[in-house]
């Protein structure tokens, strides 16, 4: 099985081919394709390559599904005694992509 770790806007993910992930919003229109370079680790059955820290001639395509909001969270502030109470929420804009090819 072959699979990739890569690192997009900050965070880390594990992705093989056809995986679909949920990141943070993208900016590219739904349909287009992502390029990745910053490809940490690499692995396919026993072959196993570590980047330090990145590996250099690899990259991870990524096509952008669509665009959408996250669940929402609900911010709640309270101080006893006081009657001070606020609800504050906020829906997280996210991207759903899916791992075309791992090169």
């Amino acid at each position: 099985m072959k699979y990739a770790v890569i690192q997009l806007q900050g965070k880390q993910y594990r992705v093989s081919e056809g995986d679909m992930l949920t990141i943070d919003r993208l900016e590219a229109d739904a349909g287009q394709e992502h390029q990745v370079a910053e490809v940490l680790m690499l692995a396919d059955g026993d072959d196993v390559q570590v980047g330090a820290p990145t590996l250099a001639g690899h990259s991870v395509t990524l096509k952008v599904m669509e665009h959408g909001l996250d669940e929402k969270l609900r911010v709640f502030k309270y101080k006893s005694k006081s009657k001070y109470r606020k609800t504050h929420g906020h829906r997280q804009r996210v991207t759903n992509v899916q791992v075309a090819k791992i090169v």
